[in-house]
């Protein structure tokens, strides 16, 4: 019998300045382990006229995981944070009770022709974390663990796994993981797993139980700890999950959180312009009306 047991494809989603593939939540599946969110953004190509300029937003209830495979994208939040990502490395927003954070082109690539293509994920805190004070973290991709086994590549980009761990700073039991092999290979992997599991496509294709996988899907384990699978030549593949929650989440917009008062009041906060807000940013994005995800 298949270990698989749901298969996600990719839906188009427009975000109000950019066309995304939307993985996670799923109505069949809501999360993976305290994964609660997942875009594919891109493979996008813009000109020099063409930029991602998505001003001050609100967030609470998680943390953000931003994570490039080209391009560069400009953080600015709240906490005072100025800083670019470009491939490779992460960066990861933990907005507790509340935090306001704009993405935008870098100011040396608005002028010329330019790409962005990577993930957006959204991790929820624990319950007894989720109004914790916000903070953000910024890992360059050498601090990253990446090592090589068997000519496949790994890379842990948040999390425990394989007896490593990441040194983003993450608030619950979880895993984020990089595979890459040039050759065939059956892979084994989940006795260095914990919780619920997800794989992620993103170039190449996989084989398990007789079926062949290609791009733009998740596929969810039944039991993490039957985690195996052919990897074919020139695969890119991203493993993630963990120990699901007790507690179910609620999503409105960029609000995540056990309780729908929480919701209610970071809309009213939102609203009433009770947040933080960045210096010298005005362009904010108003609450939707209707924005159950």
């Amino acid at each position: 019998m298949s270990n698989i047991s749901i298969i996600i494809e990719e839906r188009p989603a427009d975000i109000g300045h950019f066309l995304v593939g939307r993985l996670l939540p799923f109505r069949e599946k809501r999360m993976v382990g305290p994964f609660i969110f997942i875009d594919h953004m891109g493979p996008a190509h813009l000109s020099d006229h063409e930029n991602i300029d998505i001003g001050p937003h609100p967030h609470i209830g998680l943390s953000t995981l931003t994570y490039l495979f080209d391009g560069a994208i400009f953080h600015k939040d709240t906490l005072g944070t100025e800083v670019e990502i470009t491939p490779g490395q992460v960066n990861w927003m933990t907005a507790g009770k509340g935090i306001v954070h704009s993405e935008r082109t870098p100011e040396h690539l608005r002028h010329s022709d330019k790409s962005l293509h990577g993930l957006q994920i959204w991790v929820a805190l624990p319950k007894e974390l989720e109004e914790m004070p916000p903070s953000f973290f910024h890992a360059n991709a050498d601090e990253i663990p990446a090592w090589e086994t068997d000519d496949v590549s790994y890379k842990l980009i948040a999390g425990t796994a394989f007896g490593r761990k990441s040194p983003v700073p993450v608030y619950s039991d979880l895993f984020f993981l990089e595979i890459k092999s040039p050759v065939t290979k059956t892979l084994t992997i989940g006795h260095e797993l914990i919780g619920e599991a997800g794989l992620y496509i993103l170039e190449g294709s996989i084989e398990s139980e007789g079926h062949t996988y290609e791009p733009k899907r998740i596929l969810v384990a039944k039991n993490s700890q039957l985690c195996e699978f052919t990897i074919n030549a020139n695969t890119t593949i991203y493993v993630f999950g963990g120990e699901p929650f007790a507690e179910p989440r609620h999503i409105y917009w960029n609000f995540v959180a056990t309780s729908l008062e929480l919701i209610e009041q970071a809309k009213q906060q939102w609203q009433n312009g009770e947040f933080p807000m960045i210096e010298g940013e005005t362009d904010v994005v108003p609450l939707p009306p209707q924005h159950r995800i």
